[in-house]
């Protein structure tokens, strides 16, 4: 079955070895307009969301055009927002993206997606790329206009995927009290006492095979309806349900009653959501559950986001539309990469994750040492109620700047050098910095920094947007964080 993900190593340094050879006359760089177009996701917001100011309709091509209407604006126009670089142009397009990308399969697709509408494409002749590997990882740069073999790479990676619970091949339970239920297994820290009474959704690939042909196609699926839920006990009966609960035998998600839609069976409901008759067509399935309650905007003022998934698409996604929204110079020599990993939660030690050789080959004609490595991954926000927990002055605040991050026993990869380069690039598009560091007496968590900084060699520094209640199925964030994200790693 041939994938994206099926470009080899060979072709991808084939490639830059012969890229002096492109044509001379790259393709248009993209008007401000169609960009913010892009970035916004306005052709899927609601109809009455639709709205754009008269100049910015103007500068559109005509398919874009299609779906908008125009109005004589005072302001506010989601166009404008996003061309001036205003941090709020961001919050609706990154909480619409964090609702409507619940699994890494769906992520992946959406970064192609708005990729191609950028001009991106899949390794050929040309000058923007994407590859992604496994569906569930993707690589994305753009070469410079006057690029020259021997130029670096600005590289940002990160990853995509999130804590969850996977439904398991055989995922039917025998049923009991009468209750239909799902058999699933955890994915790094799921399960745990954050996901007793949520709403859960169900999503992710399914393996179709075509009856005609007999050959294989890979289909994503989205049931984004609570279709599933993990209860709790009462307290009466005296089981502690913040404590040690078994997480197989007492986190099983229930789905259904055994006597009402008897029929409706997970395989079933997959095919009749695909569209397929037949569902013995489902060869196989990678699913998951997620919280289903949409990403939305809170606080007084409507300064956080509240969300799931956010560790971490929050440094993901501003990642990436970073890339999209970079200029296009003609002296441009340098290479602008995103790299986006699966499996940074379980270790990196799959062939999609970061511990693999996926961005290697990549670069592998590249010049390393005159590359720099930011490795963005979430970070604590300083929570109000455990401040005891963190160190004075190194506690990252909401709505204020990405927080480099350090360690001394290397579970992050920055050092005094790329600290330094990170705060003057700061300094000079006006963006803020912070300093996050852990106690002595608490555990640190783990990046893709020290393993691929190690790998490549590269001048290397971990950094990352902050939020509160990471690892939970429910986390915060800022309303302007995403957007101060995007500023940050373009002018990285």
């Amino acid at each position: 079955m041939q994938t994206p993900s099926s470009a080899s190593a060979s072709t991808i340094s084939l490639h830059l070895r012969q890229y002096d050879d492109r044509p001379e006359s790259p393709a248009e760089p993209l008007s401000a307009a169609t960009k913010a177009c892009i970035i916004s996701g306005i052709e899927n917001r609601k109809s009455a969301d639709r709205i754009v100011c008269v100049p910015c309709y103007e500068q559109l091509s005509e398919p874009q055009r299609a779906n908008l209407r125009t109005t004589s604006w005072a302001g506010g126009c989601p166009l404008c927002l996003v061309k001036e670089d205003k941090p709020e142009a961001y919050t609706k397009p990154f909480c619409d993206f964090l609702t409507e990308n619940p699994t890494v399969f769906h992520a992946v697709e959406y970064f192609k997606e708005k990729l191609t509408a950028a001009g991106f494409e899949e390794i050929k002749p040309g000058g923007k790329y994407w590859v992604t590997r496994n569906g569930s990882s993707i690589i994305a740069f753009s070469v410079g206009r006057s690029y020259v073999p021997g130029s670096g790479v600005a590289m940002i990676a990160g990853h995509i995927d999130a804590l969850t619970a996977r439904l398991r091949p055989i995922s039917k339970k025998p049923n009991k009290a009468g209750y239909v239920q799902l058999g699933v297994a955890p994915y790094a820290g799921a399960l745990n006492q954050t996901w007793w009474d949520r709403d859960l959704g169900i999503g992710g690939r399914v393996i179709v095979k075509d009856p005609e042909t007999g050959k294989t196609s890979i289909k994503l699926v989205k049931l984004d309806w609570p279709i599933a839920r993990i209860p709790t006990v009462a307290p009466h009966f005296g089981a502690g349900m913040m404590g040690q609960n078994n997480k197989e035998t007492q986190a099983v998600p229930i789905i259904g009653l055994e006597d009402r839609n008897a029929n409706a069976e997970t395989a079933e409901l997959i095919a009749k959501e695909l569209g397929i008759e037949d569902y013995s067509l489902i060869l196989n399935w990678e699913l998951e559950l997620f919280d289903s309650q949409p990403a939305q905007t809170g606080g007084l003022d409507r300064e956080f986001i509240f969300g799931g998934r956010i560790d971490d698409k929050l440094c993901s996604w501003p990642a990436l539309i970073a890339l999209l929204s970079a200029a296009d110079d003609e002296d441009h020599a340098g290479i602008k990469l995103v790299a986006l990993f699966d499996d940074e939660e379980i270790g990196s030690l799959l062939r999609q994750g970061a511990r693999g050789n996926f961005l290697p080959i990549v670069i592998e004609r590249t010049t390393y040492a005159r590359s720099f490595l930011a490795s963005a991954d979430v970070t604590h926000a300083g929570n109000p109620n455990f401040l005891g927990l963190y160190l004075d002055e190194h506690v990252p605040r909401l709505n204020v700047g990405v927080a480099i991050c350090a360690d001394s026993n290397g579970h992050m990869t920055t050092d005094a050098v790329s600290t330094a380069i990170l705060q003057r690039i700061a300094q000079l598009e006006g963006c803020e910095t912070q300093i996050f560091q852990i106690r002595n007496d608490t555990r640190s968590g783990g990046t893709v920094g020290p393993m691929l900084s190690s790998a490549m060699g590269v001048k290397a520094a971990d950094l990352g947007l902050p939020q509160l209640s990471m690892h939970s199925i429910r986390a915060t964030t800022g309303a302007l964080d995403p957007g101060l994200g995007v500023r940050f790693f373009r002018a990285f």
